[in-house]
């Protein structure tokens, strides 16, 4: 996890630092007494607060999010062994109470940065370190493992669960962005049907979920949206962090069928394309222009155009 520097403001989704105290007075009295401060880079679906020097405390933000709590709880320590970095160890199981209605977990800290492009002596050689990462938990034994569904928001499974929502994006952003070649890795995306066998998949390896230590990559946290099926969703970041050299690196060393990746830039056009017209109906309800994007769908821009002049060599 990275330092705490200067802490968001408290109290998202009606989770505080108060909270956390009362919380473990209660279930984890023997840590009661240490400092409870929260990190300088949180998650959307969870808050995490850094508990002493060694410590994190984990509280899902909505009910939507608590099936990865178990999911974590019982998966991590069975995985751990057979990866090549650390993820986070669980180390305490808390329930609902003092009126947080939702199971939270104590886990190990991990030192390290958050992954960016500063944090990296080599970008390539890191492209390589997550390539193996993958790989290995590829070869991981996916015996009982949570299949692909609502757990994992559909990550492992077909993007075609998102078909309607993106042709609704893809309508709403005419003359914004060239929906037609947009439609056309959409189509191709969901054409290359997954027919191998069902692997562990992370579901959301993003720069914030990448720990960097001395220029290398040191750690992988946030197993939320893991699960068993297609691996295509953990590839989309060879168009986020990885451009020219390090994307190829990326690619070389993950291999993968041209299927594979087909999937895969669907998933990203389909985010892409949703942050797109989130920003662009909310500059339309505050009577903004529309090319007055939030800094999000900026970064969506970039990477979309980074998958469609992909496309067009492939």
């Amino acid at each position: 996890m990275s330092e705490t520097r200067n802490p968001p403001p408290d109290g998202r989704a009606g989770i505080d630092a108060g909270l956390v105290r009362r919380l473990l007075r209660t279930q984890f009295p023997q840590w009661a007494e240490l400092p409870v401060v929260p990190v300088a880079v949180d998650g959307w679906d969870n808050r995490t607060y850094r508990l002493g020097d060694r410590m994190t405390v984990r509280l899902p933000t909505h009910a939507a999010y608590v099936p990865a709590v178990e999911k974590e709880n019982t998966w991590l320590p069975r995985l751990a062994p057979s990866l090549p970095l650390p993820v986070p160890q669980v180390l305490g199981r808390g329930g609902p109470g003092e009126g947080y209605p939702h199971p939270w977990s104590v886990r190990g800290w991990i030192d390290g940065e958050t992954a960016a492009a500063g944090h990296i002596a080599d970008l390539p050689r890191f492209a390589e370190s997550v390539a193996e990462f993958i790989l290995a938990l590829h070869r991981c034994d996916t015996t009982g493992g949570p299949l692909a569904g609502a757990h994992s928001f559909h990550r492992g499974a077909s993007p075609a669960h998102y078909d309607e929502e993106t042709r609704r994006c893809l309508a709403a952003l005419g003359g914004y962005v060239d929906t037609a070649h947009a439609t056309a890795i959409w189509d191709e995306a969901l054409a290359a049907e997954w027919t191998g066998p069902p692997v562990w998949f992370h579901g959301d390896l993003a720069e914030g979920n990448l720990l960097v230590s001395g220029g290398e990559l040191s750690a992988v946290i946030d197993f939320g949206t893991c699960g068993v099926g297609d691996p295509a969703c953990d590839l989309v970041m060879a168009w986020g962090l990885f451009t020219g050299p390090s994307r190829t690196a990326f690619r070389h060393a993950v291999g993968q069928d041209e299927g594979t990746w087909a999937r895969a830039r669907g998933w990203l056009t389909w985010k892409a394309l949703l942050v797109l017209a989130e920003s662009v109906e909310s500059a339309r309800k505050a009577g903004r222009p529309t090319a007055a994007v939030s800094a999000r769908a900026e970064t969506s821009l970039r990477v979309l155009a980074e998958v469609m002049a992909d496309h067009r060599r492939a």
